[in-house]
């Protein structure tokens, strides 16, 4: 999809940071659908969060709005079958990304782990979250320890992209075809001041936002700041953090801390810290929540979206990330980060020598497991 590669003028975007401030906005967003509504997410659960949402997407249905989701299959295996139905009967079209089969071997780990919601091909979001409980703090019964994420309402022309980019993978994906839309956002039609481009990651074939990153980091000047869920980079992108902060730019992560979901990437990432702190990068592990964030911060340039700079993600995965122009835009994302630099431990170079034996004994084996599963194409 070449047009993803183009930037487009007159944007709106804005930040919403954590899922009591984006899911309000997107359920609001559902209600105001009037002709379609694309929805497609990686991770779907059943739960408190579910059930808004269904009856969100039912009630556009039921006033004539054709309702278009694609799921992961994986992602969604905690979703229920009732809720499935509920979905089927109000006139929800459910479509499943490649549905796991043992007869696909390893065509199984190519999953959709993309994020994003398009009304009317007017109005977009784009981001990180799923549909489940983990994100929200309100809900009864659950600790006020919500996952830490982001998402971006969107208007203007990028919204055309984003809407291209679900209804070509819904075509592939199943047989009741969705047009390819004219989109409603008008190029003319001027909603803000940011420039915006849609990229994407397809697996070894298409790495754009990988590359755009790097190059980035490679022109950075100033500073560049980079928040992953999940640090497993590429040798290419720790060379070209090592070189930035070598030359006197100011390299920060934001990875996670002790409270993850994958604590084996956690352990595994840590041994790139050395080589890393020993060039002048700042690393801080966030503490407070479950960090799910991906974004990066380079010069006044944000790349945010879906994906993660690890190797399975960028090896597997379809993923879509915006990049953004826009000085207000760039400037909540440092507020964000600048927040949670505090609600993080710094690891320092010295610290790091000293560790005990056996953190680096952890370290070492989860990091050959991670070789050896990363090994699989």
């Amino acid at each position: 999809m070449r047009r993803n590669l183009k930037w487009h003028s007159g944007n709106r975007v804005e930040l919403l940071i954590d899922g009591d401030s984006f899911f309000p906005a997107m359920l609001s967003a559902i209600e105001s659908a009037r002709e379609t509504l694309l929805l497609e997410i990686y991770l779907a659960a059943s739960g408190a969060v579910m059930d808004r949402f269904i009856a969100a997407l039912c009630a556009s249905a039921e006033r004539g709005v054709r309702v278009c989701l694609l799921f992961d299959h994986f992602g969604a295996r905690d979703l229920r079958q009732s809720d499935r139905q509920r979905l089927s009967r109000a006139g929800v079209s459910l479509v499943l990304y490649n549905p796991i089969a043992f007869n696909k071997w390893f065509a199984n780990f190519s999953r959709d782990h993309r994020k994003m919601l398009v009304i009317d091909q007017r109005l977009a979001f784009i981001g990180g979250t799923g549909l489940t409980d983990s994100y929200r703090s309100d809900l009864p019964g659950r600790p006020d320890t919500p996952w830490h994420e982001v998402m971006c309402r969107v208007e203007g022309p990028v919204v055309g992209d984003i809407a291209r980019l679900f209804t070509q993978l819904w075509n592939r994906s199943c047989l009741d075809s969705l047009p390819l839309l004219n989109g409603r956002s008008q190029p003319g039609r001027v909603a803000g001041d940011a420039l915006v481009r849609l990229l994407t990651s397809e697996g070894p074939r298409n790495q754009r936002i990988e590359r755009s990153i790097l190059s980035m980091t490679h022109n950075a000047r100033q500073r560049v700041w980079i928040c992953t869920a999940y640090f497993l980079p590429s040798f290419a992108l720790r060379l070209a953090l090592r070189r930035a902060a070598r030359r006197g730019v100011d390299v920060r992560l934001v990875v996670s801390g002790p409270l993850t979901d994958h604590l084996w990437i956690h352990h595994a990432s840590k041994r790139y810290y050395r080589r890393l702190l020993n060039a002048g990068v700042h690393i801080y592990e966030y503490q407070p929540r479950m960090l799910h964030a991906k974004l990066a911060l380079i010069d006044d340039q944000v790349s945010i979206g879906s994906c993660n700079l690890d190797h399975w993600n960028l090896r597997w995965n379809l993923e879509a990330n915006i990049e953004v122009r826009e000085p207000l835009f760039s400037a909540e994302v440092e507020q964000m980060l600048l927040n949670d630099f505090v609600q993080s431990q710094e690891i320092t170079a010295a610290e790091w020598a000293q560790r005990p034996w056996h953190r680096k004994i952890k370290e070492l084996v989860w990091a050959l497991i991670s070789q050896w599963i990363l090994r699989i194409r």
